[in-house]
């Protein structure tokens, strides 16, 4: 690993990084394929909500919003 390790939550907007593993259980786990979430994908925070809000994020070509609970079940790796 290159770069920085983090939780998503933690990440800047305009940001990107790669994630390294997702972290919960069975139905956290199936949820986040089902959005697409998926270990090795690159990632970007779009916009952070004020007051531990949502988060807005960006994976391939889709954007979604994620509570702060789930970004911080999430570990990426910043890129350069």
């Amino acid at each position: 690993m290159n770069g920085k390790t983090t939780v998503l939550a933690h990440l800047k907007p305009k940001k990107k990084a790669k994630i390294i593993s997702i972290v919960g259980g069975h139905h956290f786990q199936r949820r986040m394929l089902t959005l697409g979430i998926r270990e090795g994908q690159t990632i970007q925070v779009v916009t952070k909500q004020p007051f531990m809000g949502p988060l807005t994020i960006a994976v391939g070509n889709c954007k979604m919003t994620i509570g702060r609970g789930m970004a911080h079940k999430i570990t990426v790796e910043e890129l350069q």
